[in-house]
């Protein structure tokens, strides 16, 4: 497998992961269950992640040996990782714009007034 095919796999594996991951944790919000956002995390890494690989590695031809299946035991683990880091800080991200963002149009308008 090569580095870039691997950064492809991640880069999907982890935007696909978080999207499943809100959906389930939505999905339990709404029933008034408890969970564990990063258990199902990892279970949702294990889908994706592994079974994502598994079929790039056969529809690319590419050979099961022992280096590519290490690789996508590394691809499970870096894609449950890269989608819990990746999604928390965007919404930290948006959620520090909401504060900031009406603060400086109430400046702006107090600006106006004087």
């Amino acid at each position: 497998m090569t580095v870039t095919l691997f950064a492809t796999i991640l880069t999907l594996g982890a935007m696909a992961n978080a999207l499943l991951t809100e959906a389930i944790k939505k999905m339990y919000e709404n029933d008034g269950k408890t969970y564990s956002a990063n258990v199902v995390a990892l279970a949702d890494a294990f889908i994706i992640g592994g079974l994502g690989t598994a079929a790039v590695y056969m529809l690319m031809g590419i050979p099961w040996t022992i280096n590519n299946i290490i690789c996508l035991v590394i691809m499970i683990v870096a894609v449950w990782v890269a989608s819990m880091v990746g999604y928390d800080k965007l919404i930290q991200l948006v959620k520090q714009i909401e504060t900031v963002t009406p603060k400086q149009a109430e400046n702006a308008d107090h600006r106006k007034e004087v």
